[in-house]
């Protein structure tokens, strides 16, 4: 044992463990890849099941249709009448509908400001009280005015009026069902869930009636005016957040099982249930998830722990508007079973497709491997600052010498240059979210371009003034990377997709280093700064900026000239998502990513001096 114990501590010793820390944290990446790549198989994900047996989805007879539709054309017809109207007189209208048919009706002023922009206007709700339950817990039905495309909601809210109309005559509900109608599809039903939970600001009204805690949402985007084929289920939230899964899979038992519909996820419109197409439906969910936008009237219920999904009719079918009525009913009458608040299936998990899934245990080591490549570079980094740089070749001193010889750790200054770029972050951050919209893509551009020099300048400004060593350049990109790994493997158990976007592109950090050392010759210092400015140029083109701009250039519409377009709109959803929906996706790339890699940016393009003197222990 004293042997064993002996020869652990010589390999602890062993200058050539720190070698190993690079090779183990480029393993670690690739095996987050690829341990991605293998979710999509049946061997790695699973069926989708109901967890609660109360829901019984698809379990009743639905009676929507017949004279409902007649029912559904008077109401169509009616709101067609005042579309080009004002907010105002359109809830006129709406309001006489919902009093006409024995509900209460309430209206609520809101007024939200980003970018420069004011987005103001009324929503509109009725309450239908359960004639056998004691208003305690709520359903809300959603029809928005325009859809988060800005498209009329022509069919959506005629549909919801009749389903108010068709709800008010059956006396089996256990719950109070809210009929609501906002003006678009982000602003109002934000403002309506605010003042529902009281957390609402200023600018948004308080709601003059309410009922009890609400169990679930649906909304319906409805635009289309021919028959439909199938049903596309929106289910992403704010911030990554998602609805309970029974909720999804019950609205596929009513739709798929019991109406015989289509059921899509993800806008794959052509369904498969090979390989390639469970692969995309999950990274199309991933890359929603980690931008955290609202994809809906549903997104904003989420973060208040109310489960809620939007579905869109889409294809050409022989489904009408009665068969999507029939959906709604069937999900409205599973969700009025329900005895308590839907809590036993997964609250984070990864769709393949509409019956296949991953859960959190099964998918969240591909993040944590990602992030923990960090980590470990950060820890051999501080290692490494303690060690001379001859120790591996020195071989003919004396062993117990050679171990107890270490370098006095100057890490003032690597302190000092992370703690300045984890600051700097907040100049996007402030100036991104509070500049008017039309100055936002030409900032954007003038930050780019600032951003761009800024490595050199902070590189030539430390290289004249300062000289760091090589053990300073190691404890600057030892810090980043601590911090880099710790906030990513944190953010990894909130929004798994975000974190393992930033952390992949952010892995090359993990190996910037200084190509140059003091004591090079001519020829290799030549050598040196070519890779010096290649590592210089790939790091720059995985920067925010140069992915936010190279995004909104893939994404560019056909035959569009105007790059500044796509990326103001970018810039203005992503301003109006932080100061409305509360999306801390900004805070994550300008106060987490950025500084990561300007800091990793400033030691790749760093020119070590002189190395400190030794220190015996």
């Amino acid at each position: 044992m004293p042997r064993l114990l002996s020869g652990a501590l010589r390999l602890r010793r062993d200058p050539r463990i720190l070698k190993l820390p690079p090779y183990v944290s480029a393993l670690c990446v690739v095996i987050g890849v690829a341990w991605l790549l293998l979710l999509p198989l049946d061997s790695y994900s699973r069926r989708t099941y109901i967890s609660e047996n109360a829901l019984l989805p698809g379990q009743v007879h639905t009676y929507f249709g017949g004279s409902d539709q007649n029912v559904f054309r008077a109401y169509k017809h009616e709101v067609n009448a005042v579309v080009e109207r004002d907010n105002f007189e359109i809830n006129d209208k709406l309001e006489s509908i919902f009093s006409g048919v024995g509900l209460k009706v309430g209206r609520q002023n809101f007024t939200y400001e980003s970018a420069g922009s004011r987005y103001d206007g009324e929503n509109i709700y009725a309450i239908l009280q359960a004639p056998r339950g004691d208003a305690t817990e709520a359903i809300v039905l959603v029809g928005a005015w325009r859809n988060a495309k800005g498209e009329l909601n022509r069919n959506g809210v005629p549909l919801v009026l009749t389903l108010a109309r068709y709800f008010r005559r059956w006396s089996l509900w256990s719950k109070d069902i809210i009929f609501l109608v906002t003006p678009d599809s982000a602003a109002g039903p934000q403002a309506w869930v605010d003042a529902y939970h009281d957390a609402h600001g200023g600018g948004v009204a308080s709601l003059p009636l309410k009922s009890g805690a609400l169990q679930g949402a649906v909304a319906i985007d409805y635009p289309q005016e021919h028959r439909f084929d199938s049903v596309h289920i929106v289910y992403d939230g704010v911030n990554g957040q998602l609805p309970n899964l029974d909720l999804i899979n019950s609205v596929v038992h009513v739709a798929g099982g019991q109406m015989g519909m289509g059921v899509a996820l993800q806008e794959m419109w052509h369904r498969g249930d090979t390989y390639a197409d469970r692969l995309r439906t999950m990274l199309r969910g991933m890359l929603k998830q980690g931008l955290g936008f609202a994809s809906g009237p549903h997104s904003c219920f989420i973060p208040y722990h109310v489960d809620a999904v939007t579905l869109q009719p889409f294809g050409e079918g022989w489904q009408d508007e009665m068969a999507m009525g029939r959906v709604i009913e069937g999900t409205f009458r599973s969700l009025n079973n329900l005895l308590e608040h839907l809590h036993q299936s997964f609250f984070f998990y990864l769709l393949m497709s509409k019956d296949r899934f991953v859960s959190i245990g099964t998918y969240l080591p591909s993040a944590m491997l990602v992030a923990a490549n960090f980590t470990i570079m950060a820890i051999s980094l501080w290692v490494r600052s303690g060690q001379p740089d001859g120790q591996a070749a020195a071989s003919k001193k004396d062993e117990d010498e050679i171990m107890t010889t270490t370098l006095e750790r100057h890490f003032f200054m690597p302190l000092g240059i992370v703690a300045v770029c984890q600051a700097l972050g907040v100049v996007p951050l402030y100036l991104f979210n509070r500049l008017p919209a039309g100055l936002l893509a030409p900032a954007f551009a003038l930050f780019a371009v600032v951003n761009l020099a800024l490595p050199y300048a902070f590189s030539r400004l430390l290289t004249t003034y300062y000289r760091p060593t090589t053990q300073q350049y190691q404890l600057m990109k030892s810090f980043s990377l601590l911090l880099l790994g710790m906030f990513l493997s944190t953010l990894a158990t909130l929004n798994f997709s975000l974190a393992l976007l930033v952390g992949l592109l952010s892995a090359p950090l993990s190996f910037a280093q200084p190509w140059s050392s003091p004591t090079s010759s001519a020829s290799t210092t030549l050598a040196a700064r070519a890779r010096m400015w290649g590592s210089g140029a790939l790091l720059t083109l995985l920067s925010p900026t140069a992915v936010l701009a190279l995004s909104c250039l893939t994404l560019r519409p056909a035959g569009e000239l105007l790059f500044f377009s796509p990326l103001g709109d970018a810039l203005r959803r992503a301003a109006f998502a932080w100061d409305v929906s509360g999306v801390y996706t900004p805070v994550v790339v300008w106060c987490i990513w950025w500084p990561a890699w300007l800091c990793g940016s400033i030691v790749a393009l760093g020119e070590p001096g002189a190395e400190p003197k030794q220190k015996s222990a």
